[in-house]
């Protein structure tokens, strides 16, 4: 993991030479999360998930003089792949969403339990908004501190509690109902 220190001397060198190889550095050290992180936002969808990986590290690098070191660098550059999440969210037909969470929730026929877990967790996360999804996927998931969410979503701490504790109720509520369905 890069220090502050060493990603603030990649920046600059980003800025002010026009570094790539620098750019690159920064890249190779922050795609593997961010790839994990906007893969569980995608609920899977590996195209979509790599669509936004792109347009993330593109805005970054377009977009790297603005960044102001206030936060972390990976904490600027997952707040772009939530906002690229959302427009990407907001561009899709609801029956395009609903028939992927359909066609991943209905794939694979395992009884394995860890399957029967894993299906459950999906329907649940299928059942969240986007908002809550990705609070969860941060919260739980990338086991980010709550200010760093907010810094991340632009929302505040109380409203990012909120949908914590709204997100886990409905996805108890989702497990429950598709295990009182499926028995």
């Amino acid at each position: 993991m890069l220090s502050k220190l060493e990603e603030l001397k990649l920046i600059t060198l980003c800025v002010t030479l026009d570094d790539h190889r620098a750019f690159a550095r920064l890249v190779d050290e922050y795609s593997p999360g961010l790839h994990g992180f906007i893969y569980n936002l995608t609920l899977g969808d590996a195209a979509l998930t790599d669509d936004i990986a792109q347009e993330t590290f593109l805005k970054a690098y377009s977009e790297l003089r603005s960044f102001r070191g206030v936060s972390r660098f990976k904490t600027w550059l997952y707040r772009i792949a939530f906002n690229e999440f959302t427009d990407q969210m907001r561009r899709r037909t609801p029956t395009d969403d609903i028939n992927s969470y359909a066609d991943k929730i209905e794939s694979g026929a395992s009884a394995d339990r860890s399957w029967q877990l894993s299906h459950d967790l999906a329907e649940a996360m299928a059942s969240l908004s986007e908002t809550e999804r990705s609070i969860v996927l941060l919260f739980y998931y990338e086991d980010r501190p709550l200010k760093e969410i907010v810094k991340i979503t632009g929302l505040p701490e109380g409203t990012v509690k909120s949908h914590l504790s709204r997100a886990k109720a409905k996805m108890a509520k989702t497990i429950n109902e598709y295990r009182n369905d499926t028995e």
